[in-house]
């Protein structure tokens, strides 16, 4: 299976053009899977303190025109996150685009921080407490959005529900990306999954740049297998689940909480 991760400019000065770069790209490469990062279609309204109920939903709004762009993608799988109301509340949704298929909700993140240029917990609300893989043609995903990452007990907890591949789309910035790349490693590491990000770059409405580096890690040794780069925005690899599967039976993907030896 070939799939393809981003970094990817939510600046809507230069969208139009990265994303014709994707499309090319695309085309070129034939990936089955593409990532985006997370919310990629409109600025980042969280970098304000206070929740703008307009600026939220001009956010909604334009994700809502660009998904129906996604069939310029296929025929991939299109893997992202969208601002999404329901019911009076706010949530950020993972979401499976699939050709035929449409769109598909599978995840609302969960963790969400709270400080300076991302007030994500003061302008909407976290999801249900539920990470469930989900199958599309033939492989087991998961998703961990962003901060998600972070609790590696969720990566075990996708690796034990037979995960191929764990998705992490990202917002971070610049000065932190050796971090994000370090917790990438073990999330496919405790996980025996793949693990694929995708994540925002360029100018930010913050002190510092987006961070881009999306990339590709194998689920044995957590070896990173590719990065995104300003020069390289869109990485396309070959991956096989058989290789996630194989590597669930080597350590410590095999080690579980077993009976106390009595004293």
């Amino acid at each position: 299976m070939r799939v393809t991760v981003s970094q990817f400019p939510n600046a809507q000065d230069t969208l139009d053009s990265a994303w014709r770069g994707l499309v090319m790209h695309v085309r070129r490469e034939s990936p089955d899977l593409v990532l985006l990062p997370e919310m990629p279609f409109h600025g980042w309204p969280m970098a304000r303190r206070e929740l703008d109920p307009e600026a939220w939903n001009a956010t909604v709004a334009a994700h809502e025109t660009w998904l129906s762009r996604l069939d310029e993608l296929a025929p991939a799988v299109v893997v992202a996150t969208r601002p999404v109301t329901d019911g009076g509340q706010r949530y950020n949704e993972g979401f499976l685009w699939i050709p035929g298929a449409g769109y598909q909700a599978v995840h609302r993140k969960v963790y969400l921080p709270d400080e300076e240029g991302f007030w994500e917990a003061s302008w909407y609300q976290p999801g249900p407490p539920e990470f469930r893989r989900v199958e599309v043609q033939g492989l087991r995903l998961g998703f961990l959005i962003c901060t998600e990452q972070w609790f590696f007990e969720h990566a075990r907890e996708y690796g034990q529900q037979g995960a191929h591949l764990i998705v992490s789309p990202r917002a971070t910035l610049a000065p932190s990306t050796e971090k994000w790349v370090a917790g990438g490693r073990s999330v496919a590491t405790v996980s025996g999954a793949y693990h694929l990000s995708a994540n925002l770059a360029g100018a930010s409405d913050l002190a510092t740049p987006w961070g881009g580096t999306g990339w590709i890690i194998e689920p044995e040794e957590g070896e990173v297998l590719g990065r995104t780069s300003a020069e390289q925005p869109f990485l396309t690899l070959e991956i096989d689940p058989r290789e996630a599967e194989r590597a669930k039976g080597t350590y410590p993907r095999y080690v579980h909480p077993g009976p106390r030896t009595k004293p």
